[in-house]
């Protein structure tokens, strides 16, 4: 299996610019599409801070900042993933949306070694269904910041081959992360444990049961966790966290997946956490 030397990334966004930070830095070659400019110019932005960063805190040097900005192109064409080894899908969490752009991505790229996935819920089997070849199409699933956390599921859908899983494990080694393999089933590993755990808290909080403050300090004082579940929620942004939740409850259909109302309010007024500058808490500061 020939080695993967570039990576077309689907996707400008928090998830999208930290996978191709991630793989830039490790000597992969990306090319980052989004349809509009502004999104584009925003990643470049946020990868040359994020760099910036690394290079301050002496974990990089200024030559490893500039050799990983040569190895990113940013385009709003498509086509211009033409000639990459495989491609990484990180858009919002709509299976229509997704599955259009496997569409293309299966014509388009007909000898990539795989077209994978960065969703957090939706099968795998699903977003394959979309293309002709559907043998090539995994799951590959980052958690954020994707430049820090070490993790990747790797998420084996129903009709993918095992050259594609091995393909998948290649790159996930070539850019310093840990796999782990799990069955397409919405949740897959993580998420699957960690909603129902969010999901309480904030049923906690909603219900006037504990403040903010105490529910996350019980779960660091009392637990040794980094951060309690409502800060966690925030960083994860509750929109996304939202569509995990519904996407889990519509498949095992069980009440601890089922986001609660507070959830579903904040997230319809634009209070998707860290993102958007408030959520359970406020970081307009």
């Amino acid at each position: 299996m020939s080695s993967i030397e570039a990576v077309g990334i689907l996707g400008a966004g928090f998830m999208g610019s930290g996978i191709a930070e991630s793989c830039s830095r490790h000597g992969v070659g990306v090319v980052l599409y989004e349809p509009e400019q502004a999104a584009l110019d925003q990643s470049r932005a946020r990868i040359e801070e994020s760099l910036g960063r690394a290079v301050s805190r002496g974990r990089a040097t200024e030559a490893d900042r500039d050799a990983a900005l040569d190895l990113i192109s940013w385009t709003t064409k498509l086509d211009d993933l033409g000639s990459v080894d495989a491609a990484i899908e990180a858009v919002i969490e709509d299976v229509n949306v997704k599955g259009k752009l496997f569409q293309k991505l299966d014509a388009l790229l007909p000898d990539a070694v795989f077209l994978a996935s960065n969703t957090s819920s939706i099968p795998i089997a699903q977003l394959g269904s979309w293309t002709q070849r559907p043998e090539r199409v995994i799951g590959l699933h980052f958690f954020s910041p994707v430049p820090v956390m070490s993790l990747i599921e790797i998420v084996v859908g129903y009709r993918t081959d095992p050259r594609s899983v091995e393909a998948g494990e290649k790159l996930a080694e070539k850019i310093g992360k840990y796999a782990v393999h799990t069955k397409d089933r919405s949740g897959f590993i993580v998420n699957f444990l960690l909603v129902p755990y969010l999901m309480a808290a904030i049923r906690m909080y909603q219900d006037g049961f504990a403040s903010r403050e105490d529910v996350d300090q019980a779960m660091v004082r009392g637990c040794g966790y980094p951060m309690g579940p409502l800060t966690l929620a925030d960083f994860i942004g509750l929109d996304v966290l939202y569509a995990i939740g519904d996407s889990l409850y519509e498949e095992f259909k069980q009440p601890e997946y089922a986001p609660p109302p507070l959830l579903k309010r904040m997230v319809v007024s634009g209070a998707h956490g860290r993102k958007s500058g408030s959520g359970f808490y406020d970081y307009t500061s």
